[in-house]
């Protein structure tokens, strides 16, 4: 008797998980530096007062049906001198996914993990050029460690936090 092939598996067999990246895109990107140019002078001649950097980190993903999902990490650098923003450097750095046969664990952990420790180094390299190009001193974004912050979320939902889940579908 022959077996019966359905869209590439046996019948009674269960599909192998799948994970296919299938593009790398930036979805939004912007910088401002509005107190310029004054703030270039200011940050010349003012040695004392170092420059605050602070780090905005969010992701969501979106289900797109057939087992695609778009997760999109979002970073905002804002940058500051004194009361005075001296750059705002944000971008939407997006990723188009397969996901497909995996535990509904360990599809949260591609999702809220996985997929952003893909999708960082590219925003970190969108941010980096925005800074440099808009005339302030390099700035690199140091890894993050996107496993940690995941397990972090998970053990706050467990306790019952009002966390909203890794998946926005």
């Amino acid at each position: 008797m022959a077996e019966v092939i359905t869209n590439g598996q046996a019948n009674g067999q269960s599909s192998q998980p799948q994970l296919v990246l299938q593009k790398i895109y930036v979805k939004d990107v912007s910088f401002e530096a509005p107190n310029a140019p004054q703030v270039f002078q200011e940050i010349g001649e003012n040695d004392t007062q170092q420059p605050q950097v602070q780090l905005n980190l969010g992701q969501r993903a979106t289900e797109l049906g057939n087992d695609l999902y778009e997760v999109v990490l979002s970073l905002t650098l804002t940058c500051t001198l004194g009361e005075r923003t001296a750059y705002l450097a944000e971008v939407q750095q997006a990723g188009l996914f397969g996901i497909a046969g995996f535990s509904e664990l360990d599809h949260a952990g591609i999702i809220g993990s996985y997929c952003p420790n893909l999708l960082f180094p590219y925003a970190r390299q969108v941010i980096s050029s925005l800074v440099l190009e808009g005339g302030f001193p390099p700035f690199l974004l140091q890894p993050i460690n996107f496993d940690a912050l995941f397990a972090e979320q998970q053990r706050r939902m467990a306790e019952g936090g009002n966390e909203a889940p890794v998946l926005n579908s």
